[in-house]
């Protein structure tokens, strides 16, 4: 059968940025799939083996072999319309988080972001928007750069309000500002990065989360997707590391980056077939570690984050936006002034089980 969906954004690693709708399979962007529990075939349920005696005995390779792989699998009458960019809801800053740099809770120093410039891709929706507020709360200001600039602008708005109610006497209201870019072209990373410095005078920390993910299996993957796929992951990831490095580098100013990769970088998921993504995100992990290395001498540190499922549209418990705040926060602050090249899976333990 076929399910229309409406507002359904599963994600991992950033805002998703398909041009046009799709019938999937499965409901999947980032390295994210859901089934919701209606739709799941419920008639291989799991159960013992067993002999005829009634009890219980030790699987052998054939049993093992039989249903391996089965619980993992999709329903492959149902198919899942995809809804264009435009008709996604928009993500909703988080209320009454409160914000570190005015005391509010006793916390170290060194979490603070006070006094920093913060600059967070794909910061329209979903996780880049809740790490970028998480950002705001721990005291810096903020520019948000998407693609959709327009959206951006109203986000940006929608945090200094959300900001403004849970601090109705701050002296002082965080600035935040949208930008365009297309982050896998030069010369509007360049422009960006060129209009973010006029605005706030100062670059100080950047969170790549502009990136999308698509199933293809690998001998069906439109070629023209995987470079576009990779333009946005990988390059976009590149350029404006490498913008915001020169910047910082001119300024002497040290720095913190933090990517963000996917635990699809170091997994491969089942039953979703992208091989290029997981290639994609592998690159951006590695790419953190190297240019950590690379630019260690000049005070920048270079962090990867790897989410798990996240859940951004849908009701239910797995991971969720704001249990990146945390780790952005930590890693961007004086808090990890020792900690460069690392990769901090966020996924609630998928990967080690």
């Amino acid at each position: 059968m076929s399910l229309p969906l409406r507002g359904v954004q599963l994600s991992a690693a950033g805002s998703r940025a398909f041009p046009t709708t799709r019938l999937l399979k499965i409901i999947s962007t980032a390295e994210s799939t859901f089934i919701p529990a209606g739709l799941r075939d419920n008639t291989n349920k799991s159960k013992p083996l067993s002999n005829t005696t009634g009890t219980q005995k030790k699987p052998n390779e054939e049993d093992v072999t039989s249903v391996a792989g089965s619980y993992a699998r999709t329903d492959e009458s149902i198919t899942v319309e995809y809804p264009p960019d435009e008709q996604l809801p928009a993500s909703k800053p988080v209320a009454g988080a409160g914000r570190a740099g005015a005391n509010v809770f006793p916390t170290l120093a060194t979490f603070s972001l006070q006094g920093k410039v913060g600059l967070v891709t794909g910061g329209a929706r979903g996780l880049g928007l809740v790490m970028g507020q998480g950002m705001v709360i721990s005291g810096a200001d903020l520019a948000i750069v998407d693609l959709n600039k327009e959206e951006a602008a109203r986000q940006a708005k929608s945090i200094v309000e959300t900001f403004r109610k849970d601090h109705p006497d701050a002296k002082k209201l965080p600035k935040v500002t949208a930008h365009y870019a297309d982050v896998s072209d030069p010369a509007s990373v360049d422009a960006c990065i060129r209009e973010i410095i006029a605005e706030h005078g100062k670059i100080d920390n950047l969170v790549t989360s502009a990136g999308f993910t698509e199933n293809f299996e690998a001998v069906t993957y439109p070629i023209d997707r995987m470079r576009k796929l990779w333009g946005v992951n990988v390059d976009g990831t590149y350029l404006f590391a490498t913008a915001v490095a020169r910047h910082l580098m001119e300024r002497k100013a040290k720095g913190s980056m933090v990517f963000i990769g996917s635990m699809s970088g170091s997994i491969v998921n089942v039953p979703q077939p992208q091989a290029p993504y997981n290639a994609a995100k592998a690159a951006v992990r590695h790419l953190a570690a190297s240019l950590s290395v690379e630019w260690a001498k000049a005070g920048i540190r270079v962090n990867c984050i790897s989410p798990g499922y996240m859940l951004t549209a849908l009701k239910g418990r797995m991971g969720s936006p704001e249990d990146l705040m945390g780790p952005v926060t930590f890693l961007l602050s004086d808090a990890s002034s020792y900690v460069t090249g690392a990769d901090l899976r966020v996924d609630g333990g998928y990967t080690v089980t």
